[in-house]
């Protein structure tokens, strides 16, 4: 097992650069992309770094050389053989070559481009404009970067013995919280927390402590490399991007407020009727699912993003039993901000009643509060996205169910609130 504290203390470019591997990715990036790559491919694109805590001066915390030296970095590293053979051979939920052979041998060819960086006011802003395709990737290794740049900040003029101190506390947090998942029976949970890790480093410990401490109830990581590695199932779903583009590819409100289940659409013609799980909230849940066909009903489940979980959940099975399904069949993931306690209380909430699955993020890893008292502030994890901006020339928006999430010119904002309605959207406050 890797000596944390060592090897942050003994840090060097070569031998832990923040981003590895083109797969130090969520499997949700290239599943999306096989879909884009396939029917959206040439879409004009601009993604955004958005740092949701304005009150965190990144540009102060993090130098801008460094930052520009991890990023040129990232932008050398391909696909490697080893995950090549990997990623066609592999099963992925149960289905053999979920990815085509055309499209891997696309990828292996595959470098991130160009990007734009700048400095204003304390704060980094990073574009990167390009077809769909050619960009998308950029999301998650931007995130992680800034992630573990503004970690190793924190803690350089840290001595060797507080560092291990501070691991060891850690340690010991993260594990108290496994020993008390260890309590719900027939559990399934998840790690989500590459975006925001503390560092790759960091991530693999908690995920070889979730492996060991709660067996089958771990189900995998959405981390391709690490699943990999690990001998882990990659798990993870799809995300906002696609129906924010795929809003900006309509000509009229009656197209607008049918895009959403186009990207159903456009996802059953690349899966073929695999990987059903719907991300309603995009515009918002409940006119999502007053406006639904009924074949999205007989999609396997949903995930909850921005809503209440318990306010989403009982939603769900509401509409479910309307549509006359089973909701008992149904399978409903909660993947938002996720605390130990919001686990349990959303387990106990709903279990027997659905199919239940916990994607955890941010706070499996990348919780060091009170673990190092002085450093507290600094080691706070942010929120901080990269978010598609503009695609085909038009900027693109999302509402979500948190209104405090909303994205997009304040102009089409209110636009988009105006069509899709706004009465169940709430405002809840983001800490990451």
């Amino acid at each position: 097992m890797t000596d944390i504290a060592t090897r942050v203390w003994n840090h060097t470019f070569k031998l832990d650069p923040v981003f590895r591997s083109i797969l130090d990715t969520d499997i949700y990036k290239l599943l999306m992309l096989q879909s884009i790559w396939q029917e959206r491919r040439d879409v004009p694109v601009t993604f955004s770094l958005i740092n949701r805590n304005q009150s965190v001066r990144l540009a102060d915390e993090i130098d801008a050389g460094e930052l520009r030296e991890q990023l040129d970095h990232a932008r050398t590293i391909g696909l490697t053989h080893r995950e090549y053979i990997w990623l066609a051979g592999n099963t992925f939920y149960g289905f053999e070559r979920l990815f085509t052979t055309d499209f891997l041998n696309w990828l292996r060819q595959y470098r991130l481009p160009a990007y734009e960086l700048r400095v204003e006011d304390g704060q980094f802003h990073i574009d990167f404009h390009g077809t769909w395709a050619d960009i998308t990737l950029w999301e998650i290794p931007v995130l992680t970067i800034i992630s573990e740049l503004r970690s190793r900040s924190a803690m350089q003029d840290v001595g060797r013995f507080e560092l291990d101190v501070l691991y060891a506390r850690a340690k010991a947090k993260m594990w108290e919280k496994v020993v008390r998942l260890q309590a719900l029976d027939d559990l399934r949970i998840a790690d989500f927390g590459t975006r925001r890790r503390h560092s790759f480093l960091w991530q693999r410990w908690c995920i070889s402590a979730m492996k060991e401490g709660l067996g089958t109830a771990f189900t995998g990581t959405s981390n391709l490399l690490l699943a990999m590695e690990l001998d882990l199932d990659a798990i993870g779903t799809n995300a906002h991007e696609l129906p924010m583009v795929n809003a900006t590819l309509t000509d009229n409100d009656r197209d607008l407020l049918n895009s959403p289940y186009g990207v159903l659409e456009m996802w059953q013609r690349t899966y073929d009727g695999k990987l059903q799980i719907v991300l309603p909230d995009t515009y918002g849940t409940t006119t999502f699912l007053e406006n639904a066909p009924d074949w999205v009903a007989d999609w396997s489940g949903f995930r909850i993003d921005s809503k209440d979980p318990i306010e989403g959940g009982e939603e769900l099975i509401r509409w479910w039993q309307k549509r006359g399904r089973n909701p008992a069949e149904k399978l409903l993931i909660f993947s938002d901000g996720l605390r130990v306690e919001t686990i349990e209380k959303v387990y106990r909430h709903f279990f027997g009643r659905v199919r239940l699955s916990f994607g955890w993020g941010t706070h499996l890893t990348n919780d060091f509060r009170d673990c190092a008292p002085r450093m507290n502030d600094q080691l706070r994890a942010i929120s901080l996205v990269c978010k598609v901006t503009q695609a085909n020339g038009k900027p693109t928006v999302k509402l979500s169910d948190n209104l405090l999430k909303a994205t997009g010119p304040e102009t089409e904002i209110a636009r988009y609130k105006a069509l899709f309605g706004s009465d169940s959207l709430g405002h809840q406050a983001v800490e990451v």
